[in-house]
């Protein structure tokens, strides 16, 4: 009589299925994608009520997405204003890249080859749900997935600060450049970096797995951030 691993079987036949948003994480990730790409200007002041009446909802899930993207760095509060949107200096935005690129491409030689087997699916569905949004032109699903796509990497390093640092630095970082890529139907070239990366680390290729998420994380200071690779 043959046997099986129940477990195992199991994870291949099932699909992992993605969480659905709350209306707060809804209007966070809406309002988070508009300042990333630019369509909330550096310096702009804004209220809760206005743009809860934008968004078609009570001010009140606005004001508590305001109140994260305030610590997360994307806005300041204004005392009986409301919150404007932070200004980052090219210089800034040099650092953030600098700081990604020391902490996130070495440890792949870490993640290489550690990826159990019947986890992979879960990556593997994140990064084609990128490849996706980008071929849509959805950049608010494309910057949530590959935000979420590069933490479930990271976690397989065992270390939760690294997690979060690089997260936040992700968060933060702005990338004007995005919208008119994504117009131009060049924002799934790089969505595809994800597929490449998943491939070398399952195959414990630390070296080229590194040297995949340099250029990847440099779009963001190149390609991402202005439209232009030479920038």
């Amino acid at each position: 009589m043959p046997t099986f691993d129940r477990e195992r079987d199991l994870d291949a036949s099932f699909t992992p299925l993605t969480r659905p948003l709350s209306l707060r994480e809804t209007v966070l990730e809406q309002l988070r994608t508009a300042i990333i790409t630019g369509r909330l200007a550096e310096g702009e002041v804004v209220s809760a009520p206005a743009l809860g009446l934008t968004l078609g909802v009570s001010a009140t899930p606005v004001r508590e997405a305001m109140m994260d993207l305030a610590r997360e760095g994307l806005v300041e509060t204004l005392k009986n204003k409301g919150f404007r949107v932070t200004a980052m200096s090219e210089s800034d935005l040099d650092d953030l890249a600098q700081i990604r690129l020391l902490l996130e491409p070495p440890v792949m030689r870490v993640v290489a080859g550690r990826i159990p087997e019947h986890e992979l699916p879960a990556l593997r569905l994140l990064a084609d749900a990128c490849l996706d949004a980008a071929e849509r032109g959805d950049l608010e699903e494309y910057l949530r997935n590959d935000r979420e796509f590069h933490a479930l990497v990271l976690t397989y390093t065992g270390n939760a600060q690294l997690v979060e640092l690089a997260t936040s630095l992700r968060r933060r970082t702005r990338l004007y450049g995005i919208g008119s890529l994504s117009r131009e139907g060049r924002l799934a070239d790089s969505a595809r970096e994800h597929l490449e990366l998943i491939d070398l680390l399952s195959a414990g290729d630390g070296a080229g797995a590194e040297a995949v998420l340099c250029r990847h994380i440099s779009h963001a200071r190149t390609l991402w951030a202005t439209g232009d690779d030479e920038a």
